[in-house]
Order: C-alpha cells, then structure tokens, then sequence
C-alpha cells in the first residue's frame, strides 16, 4: 500500500509499491516508438507544493455559487465553483479554499497553468489592452500586425507542408468550417473550376440539388467531432450528445477496437486493423460523394481509443486512391499532449493530411491546411469574429514558453512515468487496458459505476480526473505536469483504489 498523503505532505520519490510497479514494464504507451527523449527538469514558479482539502467537494461556498447561477441557466453540469485567482500552475482552488490537483485541465484545454505569470505579464501591455476592447470583424478589418502574429503563433507550429491557417472560435465550428472547405474544394474540382451554374445558384436557396449536393463526411464509430449540425453528424460516442437532434445521413465506419496489453496481441490487432480498412475502403467505394474523411489521433470522448500508425497511413492511402480529403482532428491531441507537437507525427505519414483541425490547448482554434482548400470566392467560408487576435497573442505567449521550457519532451518524460506505473498496478487492482501517447493516458474499470465512483472519490481526495467512453478514466494534464505531480496522483489514485476495493466497489 502507498502512504496516505495528507494536506501537507508531498511524496517526491516513488513509494516502495509504486517503485515496484514501474519495475518490469517497458515500451510506452499504445505505440513504443518514441524513446529517446531526454528527462527535463521543470519547477512552476510559486506553485502550491501540496493537496490541501479543507471541506467536502463541492463545498458550501461552491453549493452557494452554484445554487445561484443555475437559477439563471442549465448548470447541472458544473462540478464547483472556481477561485482563479488563487488557482497556480497544475493546482485548482474552489470558491471554498480547497488546493486540487488538475490532471484533467479544463476538459484538456490549459497548456502552461493556472495564471502562468508569462502570461500575466503579457497581459499587462499595451497590444493585449488594444486586442481586447477592440474586437473586430476579423475577415474584413484585420489588424494591421495581425499577419505578423499569425506567422509567429500558428504557422510556427503549423504541421508539416502546411502554409496556410484559418482561424475560428471553437473545435466544433474548426471541423464544421472545415468540411464546408472539403465540401467546396470537392466540388470546386469536380466542374473543373467553371463558375457555378444557373440551375445551382437557384435550387441551392431551396436546399436542393444540383446547388445542395448530397456530400457527405465519413467518420469512425467512437468518434467526437463536436456539436454544431455537421460536426454532431460525425460524432458517434455518446447517445446523449445526439438524441432529439437530425443528423446528415452520412457514412460512418469501424474504428480499430485493440487488444491490451498490445504485446500480447500483435496478430489480433493487425487482423482487426485490416479489417477496419477493408471495411472504409468498400464504404468510400459505394458513397462516391464522399468529399472527406475525419480521424483523431486518440478517440479521446468515444473511449482513448487508440490505433497504430499503420492504420493510419492504411487511411491515407485509402483516401488518396479515392480522391477523397483527409482530415485530421486535432482538437484535443495537438500542441504537445502526445509528447510531439502534433499526434500525427507519431505515423511518419508519406503523405501529410490535407487539413489539421485543432484547438483546446492552443487558446484558439481552426485548421491548417493546403492552398487548395481556399474557397473558390470570397465570403463562402466566413463569419463576423473568425477568431480572436487577443488570443492569437495567447497563443504566441504559450509557445514561446513552451519552446523555452522544453515542456513537449517534459510531457514525454511525465507520460512514460505515469503510464509504467498503471502498468504495474494492473498486477495489483481490476484496472485494465492502460494506454496512451504522452500524458493522453487511459485506463478502464470493470463497470461504468465503478469508473463513476473512483473520479469522484478522487476528486473528494484532492485530483480532478475525468472519464470517456463507457468506463475509462482518463488523464488530461497540462504540458507543465512533471513527474514530482505524477507521483501525487498515482499515490492518491493507489489509496482511492485500496478503498474502492475493500468495499468491493471493484
């Protein structure tokens, strides 16, 4: 059994048990081909140096908050309520004073923590003041430094061979502005570049073809692309996150379901991921008008499903042979989670995707992509804000620290630590199907109400956690978790599992 740590006490070595579950295991995560990564040392500066848990989660300033605000809109999914100021690095304080430890970030979306004070200084000049109160349309009245910060923020980390970015507001309307550019570019090729016809410009206002054509998206089963009309039509994890709502009648597919530990199932999963390909390439094949093909990296909502990199490159291939747009969804995988920048790099693809989406931990979203899938007129793939040059500047804060700090190989070094750890308590818990890439780590419990009960006895332990799928937990952490936040979570999820298993919760 790991000690207890109590309100003051920071374990900053392994305990004797934790030790002995990292010993024997090897390889990392779902796909053992990233070592070589060198250990980084990372201190974020005056960050809170322990768990402090002072009332019942949500306590009675949370409950008070919370009370009132959902006399004014749906809150029933709010869990406390937040003190940010207070709040530093890895560490979150509630409206009750209780310190926790956040490996879940926000649903995966802060990079650098809690009121990181490079950023706070930042904040403080004069051309964050200006972006802020001085909103603009921004696909009309571009800010006259706003190409220079593009290129210092999005295109310095853009993908490779990608040279052009559009800019959005969330993950969802990246993927749904980015089918709309599959969609035209489909089409666009299609009439060999001619001006669009009479009969199209007339039955497209009555939603009819030939000017609404029946293009479709394929999607995998278990995936989450969002929850606008076309972005809800391509995801398929949660029912609830459906039902009541049409839907596009668009083709979805099979997504790899592997076998863990994957070691020990190397034919069973190339078997099923032959399947799965065989299975998107008859698809593509009986709906010609698919213009587009969508993927995550990890099926994070559906489950962390993971897949190999020959799956991967299998897509592109399938989708080059039938002119069909790749589109990869990096909304919550990309800037570094993965222990690389971009979780695709991870497949050495021959040829690159023709649009990343992302958003998340980059502060801002949109997709990169390549000069192709420019629409062919103006005004075709437009709103008012189409994104925000105030965090255009967040973002170009973010990476600057993250270059600086070496906070990707940081991710790499915290993930491989946290990942042989689970490895070595499945030989001592009902804990299964430990997977991962980076710090996008995962695990299951034997039911959804045992799932359900350990994030919330972690939570009343002092650790946010979060779950996907039907009864994984999942770590979400921020590009500054280190192996010293590593340790306070896996003692405290040893001591939750202890007691979940002396009742016989599992």
């Amino acid at each position: 059994m790991l000690p207890a740590v109590g309100r003051s006490s920071v374990p900053l070595r392994c305990s004797a048990l934790l030790s002995r579950c990292m010993s024997g295991t090897h390889g990392h995560h779902a796909h053992p081909h990233s070592h070589g990564h060198p250990h980084t040392s990372y201190t974020f500066p005056n960050e809170p140096k322990s768990i402090d848990v002072k009332t019942p989660i949500p306590g009675p300033k949370s409950q008070a908050v919370l009370k009132s605000l959902g006399e004014l809109q749906d809150n029933r999914h709010s869990v406390f309520a937040v003190d940010y100021e207070k709040s530093k690095g890895n560490f979150i304080v509630d409206a009750d004073g209780n310190t926790l430890l956040d490996v879940f970030a926000q649903i995966a979306s802060i990079p650098i923590g809690y009121n990181n004070p490079a950023l706070l200084k930042a904040a403080s000049s004069h051309a964050w003041s200006t972006a802020l109160v001085n909103r603009p349309a921004l696909g009309m009245f571009p800010p006259a430094d706003f190409a220079d910060n593009v290129r210092a923020s999005f295109i310095s980390v853009a993908p490779k061979s990608m040279t052009q970015v559009f800019t959005a507001m969330c993950g969802s309307c990246a993927n749904e502005t980015c089918y709309k550019a599959a969609m035209m570019s489909w089409m666009h090729k299609k009439r060999a570049g001619k001006p669009f016809t009479e009969e199209e410009l007339t039955s497209c206002m009555t939603n009819k073809a030939p000017g609404s054509p029946d293009l479709s998206i394929l999607s995998f089963h278990g995936a989450f692309h969002g929850r606008m009309f076309g972005s809800l039509s391509t995801t398929h994890s949660k029912p609830i996150h459906k039902v009541d709502v049409p839907a596009f009648k668009w083709p979805v597919t099979s997504f790899p379901q592997l076998k863990y530990p994957l070691e020990d199932h190397v034919k069973e999963n190339a078997a099923e991921e032959k399947r799965c390909l065989e299975e998107l390439d008859d698809t593509l094949a009986s709906n010609p008008l698919c213009a587009a093909v969508i993927v995550e990296p990890v099926q994070a909502e559906g489950g962390d499903n993971h897949a190999s990199p020959a799956f991967f490159n299998g897509i592109r291939a399938i989708t080059k042979k039938r002119g069909v747009n790749f589109i990869v969804d990096e909304v919550q995988t990309g800037l570094g989670a993965s222990g690389k920048m971009w979780a695709h790099e991870h497949w050495n693809l021959h040829d690159p995707p023709d649009a990343v989406t992302f958003a998340k931990k980059m502060q801002c979203a949109g997709w990169y992509h390549h000069a192709d899938l420019r629409a062919s007129e103006p005004y075709r793939n437009f709103n008012t804000w189409l994104g925000d040059p105030a965090r255009t500047l967040l973002l170009k804060e973010t990476l600057k620290y993250v270059k600086e700090n070496n906070l990707v190989e940081n991710t790499h070094s915290a993930g491989e630590h946290v990942y042989k750890a689970l490895r070595g308590m499945e030989k001592h818990f009902p804990l299964t199907k430990v997977r991962g890439l980076g710090t996008l780590i995962a695990f299951d419990l034997p039911t959804p109400k045992a799932r359900d009960t350990l994030i919330a006895e972690m939570r009343q332990a002092g650790v946010i956690t979060g779950g996907c799928g039907t009864q994984s937990v999942r770590l979400r952490p921020m590009l500054i978790f280190t192996v010293e936040h590593a340790n306070i979570y896996l003692n405290k999820l040893d001591h939750v599992l202890i007691k979940m298993k002396n009742r016989g919760d599992i």
